[in-house]
């Protein structure tokens, strides 16, 4: 995903082809994979269009790879879709085909009945007895409430399937009730500590989900469940151990706070061929983006905010470049051009 998200926002001084065919081969080829090199499900997945939750061969192949099918096809999806566009550039049209039909498999874990993910066995049946909050079974670190809001490639897809006003419903309860736990595990200070919760800031799989609103026509409950999240999930206290606490992998939290603190990111990593950014809640008056001219056309990109406070975080009106938008995306290329963006904050949110 790194790869094809550093070609489609234009860094490109590398061995291009080397870089895709790597990464087409780690999307569909599972043979001779060495422990600890990943994916080692990625051919059941290929062929089969997901990968199962199979605890009978935990112990017969790779440890453990057969007890997280679940999120690994949603993790694959992803990956296939991001690669999938990295081909499309490149003009390999069958290898295109390929990966964009993986990057839908994600469909076929959807229940349709609890309009969650939930693990199929090795013949394709869904468990039964399904715990939505349990962790473990099927899911790497997390459960099927958090891991369903899991397709960053496709997030109006997902809005579609679930139903818009179930999921703009659902969404926010969960963050209502997520707010009593400070958004994770609560007080309890380890890197395991909400993959019971029906939301864990803790954790990567859920760090895209308060910027889905943005998708489903709710822009301004991102501003406010971003902006809180923020404010109250990190911190200097000793309950927020050093800063955040939880499972800081590869600094992802701290990233993601960078990023919130600015009020710009993208669900889909970059990984579009032509990618968009979405705006949430800026935390300062003024920021200042230095573009590496190497690779970019502009020099800086500027996001300022006026009646800006913490009771001020829903954004009220926005220009880019001087010119009125209602849209809270902008284009990756607009940010490499160099340029602004102006937000006028305020108390109430613009349900409009």
């Amino acid at each position: 995903m790194a790869i094809a998200a550093a070609y489609n926002c234009g860094i490109r001084d590398f061995d291009i082809n080397l870089a895709y065919e790597a990464a087409f081969k780690d999307e569909i080829d599972g043979k001779n994979r060495p422990l600890g090199a990943g994916k080692p499900d990625v051919s059941f997945f290929v062929e089969n269009g997901f990968a199962p939750y199979a605890p009978e061969l935990q112990n017969k192949t790779v440890p453990e790879c057969w007890m997280f099918g679940t999120s690994h096809t949603l993790e694959y999806s992803f990956s296939c879709y991001a690669v999938a566009q990295f081909a499309k550039q490149l003009n390999k049209t069958k290898d295109y085909g390929l990966l964009n039909k993986l990057a839908g498999s994600w469909e076929n874990i959807f229940d349709k009945e609890t309009h969650l993910m939930r693990p199929r066995l090795t013949d394709g049946s869904f468990i039964k007895d399904f715990d939505p909050t349990a962790p473990w079974i099927g899911f790497q670190e997390g459960n099927a409430i958090q891991y369903t809001f899991y397709v960053p490639h496709e997030p109006e897809r997902l809005i579609e399937k679930v139903g818009q006003s179930i999921f703009n419903n659902r969404l926010d309860s969960i963050f209502i009730i997520s707010q009593s736990n400070i958004f994770g595990g609560g007080k309890e200070l380890n890197a395991f500590s909400g993959l019971h919760a029906l939301y864990n800031h803790g954790n990567q799989p859920n760090l895209q989900t308060a910027w889905l609103f943005n998708f489903s026509g709710k822009p301004h409950l991102t501003q406010k469940w971003t902006r809180t999240i923020c404010n109250e999930f990190y911190g200097t206290e000793g309950i927020h151990g050093y800063g955040y606490g939880q499972d800081e992998d590869q600094g992802q939290l701290g990233a993601w706070y960078v990023m919130a603190a600015m009020g710009l990111f993208d669900v889909k990593g970059l990984t579009e061929e032509n990618p968009k950014m979405q705006l949430g809640s800026p935390l300062f008056e003024r920021i200042e983006i230095k573009l590496n001219q190497k690779y970019y056309p502009g020099d800086t990109f500027v996001i300022e905010t006026e009646n800006n406070s913490k009771e001020n975080k829903y954004v009220q009106s926005l220009s880019l470049n001087g010119k009125i938008q209602k849209s809270v995306f902008i284009p990756f290329s607009d940010i490499a051009s160099g340029g602004k963006v102006k937000l006028t904050m305020g108390a109430n949110p613009d349900t409009e």
